[in-house]
């Protein structure tokens, strides 16, 4: 772990310097920002065959410079690329991983009980674009995100590389949207087992390059968790015969298997939230239901939790949070420009404490606060297109967050 328990008597000075000397930071962000109207045209050409790849890459560095810029400017110690590379959150990984397909896929591919295919079959799509493995899944030698990283580090500070976050989908991500039945060929792998196990090798070499070249801060974006929060999600895999426990639990050893033998210096943080397409959310549901096991069972050192509406639930699953994680509270919305203020920041991050505190896990005030950081709830355009909101809003937005962090958690 790089965050490892210890008692918590310490002052909150002393917590602040064994807690905080790796990510997450007081002042989070998610990862993406809005795409500058150049970028989005550029990449509509490109999808047009209207312009060379070449021309969209240099938007696109174009474009993360810029982002890397605001970042700075607004005092984020924690830089990301702003995903102006991907046209989703989830894209990379699973394009890009030899023995995998892109197709379109009909929609009975798909398990109809997750809150985002609801819509594809509310708009009536026959189909959707997805991922079929249909070899052996190995890790590309060129590596997945490692060009990126590399971009991203050649426009940072030396003495920044280290607050770099590479933001990645998660491993979950193609098995909860196809099921057993349609995530792999059959003839290639016979079980999840067998599946599950080249996919952890995939991903771990894919950290071990992205480590190698001074990567330090990995984040999962990873909506399925969230989705296990849905009664209307549960009552699904129930009827559809998926026992939702028993398959949370395998996700949770995936990430486990994944995350074996890490290096200390290597902070890794999973991101799980609602949805967060163009300001619209998928489901609703606290965290009730899975704090126990993915506060504790994970090995991951913090969580980046979505709490900007009543749809997240109450605080109360915090009681759970162990001594040697850290949760980064998303209190400011992406998903509309209206501005929170320090003073509503405050009044919920005294609430969060106060159920802290509650815990079986016996700790100080100072030390439940010195685990609280704060962020938006997710991006602010987790596809290309964007949220609803400005790109003064999200300056707004992203400045109120460092304030607020300097205010109440400094």
């Amino acid at each position: 772990m790089a965050t490892p328990a210890h008692p918590p008597g310490l002052s909150s000075e002393s917590a602040v310097s064994y807690l905080h000397l790796n990510p997450p930071y007081r002042a989070e962000h998610v990862g993406s920002l809005l795409r500058p109207p150049l970028l989005r045209e550029r990449r509509s050409q490109f999808d047009a065959k209207l312009c060379t790849l070449e021309e969209l890459k240099d938007a696109e560095d174009a474009a993360i410079k810029d982002a890397v810029e605001l970042q700075q400017q607004l005092g984020l110690r924690t830089i990301t690329d702003g995903e102006m590379r991907r046209g989703a959150f989830y894209e990379g990984m699973f394009e890009k991983l030899e023995g995998m397909e892109m197709l379109v896929r009909p929609i009975e591919t798909f398990k109809s009980y997750l809150p985002y295919v609801q819509f594809f079959l509310a708009a009536g799509m026959p189909a959707a674009p997805s991922i079929h493995t249909t070899g052996k899944i190995t890790w590309p030698k060129s590596g997945v995100y490692v060009k990126d990283f590399e971009f991203l580090k050649s426009v940072v500070p030396e003495k920044d590389v280290k607050n770099i976050k590479m933001t990645i989908c998660g491993p979950t991500w193609m098995h909860m949207r196809h099921g057993t039945e349609q995530t792999y060929d059959h003839s290639v792998y016979k079980t999840d087992d067998e599946y599950f196990a080249d996919l952890v090798q995939a991903y771990r070499e894919e950290l071990r390059a992205l480590y190698g070249l001074g990567c330090r801060n990995i984040q999962f974006d990873d909506p399925t968790f969230a989705f296990f929060c849905a009664e209307s999600t549960l009552a699904g895999m129930k009827e559809a015969g998926v026992d939702p426990e028993k398959l949370f639990d395998r996700y949770v050893k995936l990430y486990n298997d994944i995350l074996q033998d890490r290096p200390a210096e290597l902070t890794v943080g999973l991101h799980t939230c609602r949805g967060n397409y163009m300001g619209l959310h998928y489901c609703e549901g606290g965290y009730d239901g899975i704090a126990r096991k993915l506060f504790n069972n994970i090995n991951v050192d913090c969580y980046y939790l979505e709490y900007d509406n009543e749809r997240a639930g109450s605080f109360a699953p915090l009681k759970y949070v162990p001594l040697n994680k850290v949760v980064v509270l998303g209190l400011v919305t992406t998903k509309h420009g209206k501005l929170e203020s320090v003073e509503e920041i405050q009044e919920l991050i005294d609430e969060a404490c106060d159920v802290m505190l509650e815990s079986p896990v016996p700790r100080s005030r100072a030390y439940a606060l010195n685990q609280i950081c704060i962020s938006p709830q997710c991006g602010f355009a987790s596809v290309a297109e964007g949220n609803p909101i400005t790109v003064e809003e999200q300056r707004q937005k992203l400045t109120l967050v460092v304030e607020a962090a300097k205010k109440i958690l400094v």
